[in-house]
Parts: C-alpha cells; sequence; structure tokens
C-alpha cells in the first residue's frame, strides 16, 4: 500500500523529512477495523512526533492522526461496525498513523462519520473535536446548563475552532476567544463567540471592556506560560484552567492558590494509548459529533486543502502548521 512516513527526524525543509513509501498492507484482528483511508487532516502532534521522535531502527514511521474513511475489515470481536461503513476517527498516537491508504484502529474510538458533508470536511474534525469535547465536558465539566465565562486562547486553531463551537452550541457560558489577526478574529465571530479580543494585548483590560469582569473557566490552547499570569488574573476564583499544550519548563502552580483555581489536563491520546476502562467513550462522543454536523448546529473547522496525500503536499501542510499563522484545519484528500 501507499504511505507516507519518515525515517529520522529532519526540519521540514530537508528532501527526506517525508517519504513516499510502500508497505505491506495490515490485517485485522481482535477489536481492530482495516480503513481505507479517503482523507486526512495535519495537527501539531504530527509535526511534534515528525521532528521530535526517531523510528526504531530507521523503520518507516507513517504518522497522522484524523482520517475518514471506509471500513474494509473487520477483526473477529468488532461489534459496532461492518465492512462499507463510512468512518471517521482520530487513532492511537502509540500505532501506526492514517497518512497510508490502509490503517488499523480500534473500533472503540471510532465513530460513525456524518453523511452531510464531504470526507475532506470530515476529516478536519475528529483530533480536535475529541479534544474539544474532552476538554470541555470531562476536564472543565461543563453541562448544558452551566453558566458564566470561559476564554479560549488560541482559538482560531484547530481546537479552538470547534471547541467555540460546541460551547456556545450546547452550554449557557459566554464565549470568548483570543485571535491577533483581522481574519482569524472574524473567523472567531462567524464560529460563534460572543467576544474576541486580542492575545497580543493585556486580556483583563479587554474582557472588562467586554463587560466580563473575570471569567469562570480558561482553555489553554497554546503558548500557555506565555499568558499564565494573565490567566490567572483573569480568572475568578474557583476557576478552571484547561490546557493542552507543551511546557519547556515546569508551570509554578502556586499562583493559583490564593483563588483556588484548579488545574486539568486534556490529552485526547489517553483514552487509547492506557486502554482505559471507557475508552469507547470516544466512539460515543464521535458518533455524537456527527449527528450535529448533520443537524447543522457544528461546522467543519476545514480551513486548507492542500490536495492528495503524497509527501510532497504532506511537507506543504507541515511547514503551514509550523508557520503558526493556519486557520481551521489543513485537509488533504486521496492517493
Amino acid at each position: 500500500m501507499k504511505a507516507v512516513a519518515y525515517r529520522r527526524p529532519l526540519p521540514i525543509t530537508d528532501a527526506e523529512s517525508l517519504l513516499d513509501v510502500t508497505l505491506p498492507e495490515p490485517v485485522a484482528a481482535g477489536r481492530d477495523l482495516l480503513v481505507r483511508v479517503q482523507a486526512v487532516s495535519v495537527n501539531p502532534v504530527d509535526v511534534k512526533v515528525r521532528a521530535g521522535s526517531t523510528p526504531a531502527d530507521g523503520q518507516a514511521k507513517v504518522i497522522g492522526w484524523d482520517a475518514v474513511g471506509t471500513v474494509e475489515a473487520v477483526g473477529e470481536q468488532v461489534t459496532l461496525f461492518k465492512p462499507g461503513d463510512q468512518v471517521w476517527y482520530a487513532g492511537d498516537i502509540t500505532r501506526p498513523g492514517s497518512n497510508a491508504e490502509l490503517q488499523l484502529v480500534d473500533e472503540r474510538i471510532v465513530g460513525h462519520a456524518p453523511t452531510s458533508i464531504p470526507a475532506a470536511q470530515a476529516a478536519a474534525l475528529p483530533l480536535t473535536a475529541i479534544t474539544a469535547w474532552e476538554l470541555l465536558f470531562d476536564r472543565l465539566g461543563a453541562t448544558a446548563d452551566t453558566e458564566g465565562a470561559l476564554l479560549i486562547i488560541g482559538a482560531a486553531g484547530g481546537v479552538g475552532s470547534i471547541l467555540t463551537q460546541l460551547a456556545r452550541r450546547l452550554t449557557k457560558l459566554t464565549v470568548i476567544g483570543t485571535a491577533s489577526r483581522p481574519e482569524t478574529q472574524a473567523w472567531l465571530r462567524e464560529l460563534g463567540a460572543h467576544h474576541v479580543i486580542d492575545h497580543h494585548q493585556p486580556l483583563l483590560p479587554q474582557l472588562q471592556a467586554a463587560g466580563v469582569p473575570q471569567v469562570t473557566a480558561v482553555a489553554g490552547l497554546t503558548h500557555t506560560p506565555t499568558y499564565y499570569p494573565q490567566i490567572v488574573e483573569a480568572l475568578a476564583p474557583q476557576g478552571k484552567l484547561a490546557l493542552i499544550d507543551d511546557f519547556k519548563e515546569p508551570l509554578d502552580v502556586m499562583p493559583m492558590k490564593r483563588k483556588s483555581l484548579s488545574l486539568h489536563w486534556e490529552l485526547m491520546f489517553t483514552r487509547p494509548m492506557m486502554q482505559t476502562a471507557d475508552m469507547h467513550k470516544q466512539h460515543e462522543l464521535l458518533d455524537e459529533v456527527a449527528k450535529l454536523v448533520d443537524a447543522g448546529r457544528l461546522r467543519s473547522t476545514l480551513g486548507e486543502h492542500f490536495g492528495s496525500i503524497n509527501a510532497a503536499n504532506l511537507k506543504r501542510a507541515h511547514a503551514f502548521i509550523e508557520s503558526g499563522k493556519a486557520r481551521g484545519k489543513v485537509v488533504l484528500e486521496g492517493f
């Protein structure tokens, strides 16, 4: 089968940073589905793994953690899907990724794809939808009746774009997103943010000018250490901070003590990576997100379509993600 892989961590500008390769076709067993991949999207995790993780013994490592495709075959223990089903998923970081014609994935982290949008639009959503859903409902504990104000730092990116919609459509929260460019600010307003502020300017004065004296929750999606003192300042007593980004230095949690603030980590790979007893929750939430898409309550966050799935186009996509200028998601389709 055709695939795109890498053999050693290299800058994306290097000719061998990503390679077109041919690999043996995998075989479904147990609870695995064998999926023929139609479309994928590129996430920051793809860039981080490619740039920082060395494959064992120089083997070709396939990455990619978003896919829409068709079930080709199922393992003997599969109960949720059958051959021919259209599915979507983000996969498992410990297993080969979606930048291949065929991929094995555990049925418990797979959902039925939405039927109302093309595969390319659907491919923009799984990883970010899982992350945003778990952050909002599992980590921050939001419900349909939750009020207060949610500040989303870096709201125009992939996770922020779907988190903005989920919080606006499924809770009573006032949603404030940060973005620094006119086009990304306009994007957030289209997605339903009540207010949009500039993260290059002091946050609290902008919140207060918008009529929000303090927020009850913050989603730190990027550069959280940079904004950390302002986040603590902006949070109301007993507020919550949920974050997804990586730190080079430890985060000092002591400034949170005076207000009794709480800190919550979200990593959407935890359930499949740790084989948790509730990993089937990702199947359930992806099915629910698909229903919301088909009902017109959520929209795709596709920002750019970079063509077919090959090494050259994936290099372009990785470079674009590394630039920090992506709005929504970058999608590729077909081999």
